[in-house]
């Protein structure tokens, strides 16, 4: 048969058969590996070929040899099967073999198969059928144990794992876990399926090895049968994992562990509670939240007995509070509480008891006469008419003095209070009220048997100043120069508002123009004007804001809040759009001017340079768009885009005007200034930036204009050191020749009555500075051909 893994002992590392085991290291001594073939020298009493044995009268009575297989996780039905071998000459047993099987790492165990005296000179085989299944595994443990008599050979071979049922030894199915209460007993049924044979005994192994045989067994089938375990009365003790075992000799089964759960019992920890007492009746609580023992409670009793009677009653209660009728007046009674779990034997031991009296008669009326003698802010002094017995109608009795009021912002929560009142007593001040409030109050008077509430009457606290209106109810609007502020009413009005008064001040600008700290100004609005809209104020500055309420005792507390305004953008000290201070056909120079900052500083300065095409619509000085997102000449010409940063500086560098030259072929933090086409019309822009807090605001104007060169109406600026510079206006000036030759060539042609027709084609010759090298001019040759 084919075989999934095991050890057969041939020869090492065998890759048909890899053999996995091990020799334990805390026995008495080891197995030993013979290979017993024809011609080699060895005892007559040994079989031949290779296998595990053990010479018992190599060793003392008693002591230990172990071998461990291969741990195993398998999905499915599987048999081990073993051969193995014990034998002496004279017919005394050589010793005991035991086949142990550990879960998980678990405890030992007992052995689930043992096998001892001598059964002849060959080999027999048995099996084990182990029901753990993947995610647990399982590890068998092969035992030797030397006899007293210390005579003959014990050996192991074929070790072989089988992936289909085993024929000798019965398979058990799952073996659910089993739970009882303490003291009752405890049953498990093991389902078996295969054959049983006659010898087959059936025991109840504990995880810690103590054994437990069949209280019965009962055949289903020919191949199925059922053994039943009993437990009697388990406890706490008795709590642990328990396997089905069938042990004979041709082998063994062993089902999985299933667990054995001890519940105990419920017992409540406390007393029920009282929750009122009559003169014949008791209204108690059963209390029952912590309890001794195991859940779930499935029913809940009361026993009551009088404290010196000889009778006892058990009432069942659906609810957590319960009402003992027909009681004996100013009687002492003991009641406890029982509870029961699921299961035989469920119910515990009757908790601790309440021990209470009924009461005496009930009172013939509440107190009279509940009136005020002092009303102030936050507290309030009430009197009312002396009890005598004939109200009472108890020695022992309770007057109360119960009053409410609203407390929170809207209103919708209730504060309660009853007070005691010493005895004799008729007069008594509530403190800690809050002021302008309702309070609602009334008298009861109690005793054992029953109670008797007055009226209820209202009384109204006087005003207070109010209190602070919340940080958190501050919402604002900030602008450049204004700020919208809304507020709520306080928390606590304590009275009737009259007025908010607002005050501010500036307290930090980041624009020195802005004087701080600045004047401080007062607003006053009606009660029912809760915001503000604060106007001329300077941008990028902070104010601090207070806000509180009055009422007719004055001013409550304030609250403050910091407030900064939205930064503006840069201003620029620019009339009309300046003329150069002078051009070339490449360059125009331009004067910058600082920028002043609105809110913030000036943080850095850009100048743009955008070609100027007659089909794009124009931008005017001072209401163009801006430039917010940086780009480079060289993003320009990736992108198409008609313009470029051409220079980048630093508010630092330019604290008052400076000439600028536009195309003047340096590189300013990163941003290249290339020459400009002769035959090109620009836009030369100045940016300013400011950025404060995350916030950033920039402003852009429009300083020059160049024009083509066949707009030009001046001579252009040349060097008189620059051949370029000549070869470039030569060219220039050729390219106009031509162009008026062309034009009036096309004149006569259209005052001859030739065909009018559009040209779809451009071209615009560019005219390069031999100066430019390498990649720079490659750049400035494809930005400059339309």
């Amino acid at each position: 048969d084919i075989f999934m893994t095991g050890c057969s002992f041939d020869e090492d590392g065998d890759p048909v058969a890899p053999c996995e085991y091990s020799q334990a290291q805390y026995d008495d001594f080891q197995w030993e590996r013979v290979r017993n073939d024809a011609g080699t020298r060895s005892p007559p009493d040994l079989p031949h070929g290779s296998y595990l044995m053990v010479n018992s009268s190599q060793h003392a009575p008693g002591q230990r040899a172990h071998v461990v297989f291969q741990s195993l996780s398998e999905n499915d039905t599987h048999c081990l099967q073993f051969s193995y071998f014990l034998y002496s000459r004279d017919g005394h047993s050589p010793g005991a073999l035991g086949v142990y099987v550990r879960v998980n790492g678990g405890p030992l165990g007992s052995a689930v198969w043992n096998m001892s005296g001598s059964h002849g000179r060959q080999w027999h085989q048995a099996e084990l059928a182990v029901s753990t299944f993947w995610p647990n595994e399982y590890q068998v443990l092969f035992e030797a144990v030397i006899s007293t008599d210390r005579r003959g050979y014990m050996g192991l071979d074929d070790i072989l794992l089988f992936s289909y049922p085993c024929a000798k030894a019965p398979h058990f199915s799952r073996l659910g876990d089993v739970e009882v209460n303490a003291g009752q007993n405890a049953t498990f049924q093991c389902m078996a399926a295969g054959r049983a044979s006659e010898a087959e005994q059936f025991l109840l192994q504990r995880q810690g090895g103590l054994m437990v045989p069949a209280a019965s067994v009962k055949h289903i089938s020919h191949r199925r049968f059922l053994a039943t375990f009993q437990l009697p009365e388990v406890g706490r003790g008795e709590q642990d994992l328990y396997r089905c075992v069938s042990q004979a000799p041709r082998g063994a089964g062993v089902s999985n562990f299933a667990e054995l759960i001890v519940k105990e019992p419920p017992t409540p920890i406390a007393p029920p509670q009282l929750l009122r007492a009559g003169s014949t009746y008791l209204i108690i609580q059963l209390n029952t939240n912590s309890i001794i023992g195991d859940g779930p409670i499935v029913r809940k009793e009361i026993e009551y007995r009088m404290s010196r009677g000889p009778w006892a009653e058990v009432h069942a209660v659906s609810m957590q509070t319960y009402k003992l009728w027909h009681l004996d007046p100013d009687t002492e009674y003991e009641i406890s509480v029982l509870l029961t779990r699921p299961g035989e034997g469920g119910t515990g031991k009757p908790g601790p008891a309440l021990v209470s009296r009924t009461k005496c008669a009930e009172p013939m009326k509440a107190p009279k006469g509940l009136a005020f003698s002092e009303i102030q802010s936050r507290q309030l002094t009430l009197q009312w008419e002396p009890l005598g017995y004939n109200v009472t109608r108890c020695h022992t009795y309770t007057v109360s003095l119960c009053y409410r009021y609203t407390v929170g912002s809207s209103h919708n929560q209730t504060f309660r209070e009853c007070v005691k009142m010493e005895r004799g007593t008729n007069r008594y001040t509530i403190k800690n009220l809050l002021p302008y409030r309702n309070i609602h109050v009334r008298l009861i008077l109690a005793n054992p048997e029953g109670r008797k509430e007055g009226k209820e009457v209202i009384f109204q606290t006087d005003e207070d100043v109010p209190g602070g209106i919340s940080a958190e109810s501050l919402t604002f609007t900030p602008l450049e120069d204004m700020i919208f502020l809304k507020w709520e009413e306080p928390l606590e009005p304590n009275g009737l508002i009259t007025q908010y008064e607002i005050s501010y001040q500036s307290i930090e600008s980041s624009d020195p123009a802005v004087n701080v700290p600045g004047p401080r100004r007062t607003v006053s609005k009606l009660r029912n004007e809760t915001y503000h809209v604060f106007s001329n104020l300077h941008p990028g500055t902070t104010y601090l804001f207070s806000v509180r309420a009055r009422t007719g005792k004055g001013f409550g507390q304030t609250a403050l809040t910091e407030i900064t305004t939205n930064i503006s953008a840069p201003s620029f000290d620019y009339g009309d759009m300046p003329s150069p201070l002078g051009e070339s056909e490449s360059t125009i120079t331009v004067l910058l001017r600082p920028a002043q900052g609105r809110g913030a500083p000036i943080s850095v300065y850009q100048v743009i340079v955008e070609e100027d095409r007659a089909r794009r619509m124009k931008r005017e000085p001072g209401g163009q768009d801006c430039f917010p997102v940086p780009l480079t000449f060289d993003a320009a010409l990736a992108r198409g885009a008609v313009h470029y940063f051409g220079a980048e500086l630093p508010a630092s560098s330019l604290l008052e005007a400076t000439p600028f030259t536009v195309g003047d072929n340096q590189t300013y933090r990163g941003y290249w200034n290339p020459p400009l086409e002769p035959k090109k019309a620009y836009l030369i822009y100045f940016q300013a930036t400011s950025h404060l807090k995350g916030e950033t605001r920039l402003n852009c104007i429009r300083i020059a204009r160049k024009a083509a060169c066949k707009e030009s109406k001046r001579p252009l600026e040349v060097s008189q050191h620059s051949e370029e510079m000549g070869l470039i206006l030569g060219v220039c000036a050729g390219g106009l020749v031509v162009l008026i030759i062309l034009l009036g060539i096309f004149n006569k042609y259209l005052i001859r009555g030739g065909p009018t027709f559009k040209s779809g084609f451009r071209h615009f010759p560019a005219v390069i500075d031999s100066k430019m090298e390498g990649k720079g001019l490659k750049k400035i040759k494809k930005y400059l051909i339309d």
